[in-house]
């Protein structure tokens, strides 16, 4: 699964050039991403531009009864997408882009005593997207919920010995490609595929990052034990 990320090393000027937004995204440094909250999303409009907008993490889909749902609905496997009816439209309609800079896993300790926090990010520390898919509870009423979830895959390379699920990190030149309407079918199938693995690098980190209400730089401190 993919339950805490980051996005704290770029501006939203930044993000605005990478993602190619037609405004720059409004955003402060996020250190420990938690289900529940807002995140920023990126979409494409009917016209093809792409907008920033803060949605909140865990799905909550049209004919759900009540939005306490969105807690089981943080991921999505992509083996299963066309079999769920909480992910199946969303895949077909609403698919987006969760922009970040990392995220944590962790792994229990070989002695037994509690688990290890890993931030999990580019060696380069530049921002990528993960395949997000997004859906619309109560839509036009007061109550109105914009929603998100991230989609997983099985765990590649050295993340294999932390987790044996990782998100799906688009390949930038497959970006476009995931947010077109008219990308279907098996084309879809081969983005959620994601990056390589060679692209990523692995962090041992504090236990500050386990605290949700933490989020700051101290979550991306050293461990030091």
């Amino acid at each position: 699964m993919c339950g805490r990320f980051s996005l704290s090393g770029v501006d939203g000027r930044q993000l605005q050039a990478r993602f190619a937004l037609v405004e720059p995204a409004e955003l402060a440094p996020r250190y420990n991403i938690a289900p529940g909250t807002d995140v920023l999303t990126v979409r494409a409009r009917p016209s093809g531009e792409r907008q920033a907008e803060m949605l909140r993490w865990g799905l909550v889909p049209h004919w759900a009864k009540s939005p306490r749902l969105g807690q089981r609905m943080i991921n999505a496997r992509a083996e299963t997408l066309r079999e769920r009816p909480a992910f199946r439209g969303s895949l077909e309609r609403f698919r987006c882009l969760i922009p970040a800079d990392g995220f944590y896993e962790w792994q229990r300790r070989a002695d037994g005593h509690g688990k290890q926090a890993y931030h999990i990010a580019r060696a380069d520390r530049a921002p990528f997207a993960f395949a997000g898919l997004w859906s619309v509870w109560h839509r036009g009423q007061a109550d109105e919920l914009r929603s998100v979830t991230i989609i997983t895959t099985a765990a590649r390379g050295p993340i294999t010995a932390i987790h044996d699920r990782m998100p799906v990190i688009l390949r930038p030149a497959d970006e476009g490609l995931w947010l077109a309407p008219e990308t279907q079918g098996g084309v879809l199938a081969g983005l959620l595929r994601g990056t390589g693995e060679d692209a990523l690098a692995i962090w041992p980190v504090g236990p500050a990052v386990g605290d949700p209400r933490s989020d700051g730089p101290e979550c991306l401190g050293e461990d030091v034990a």
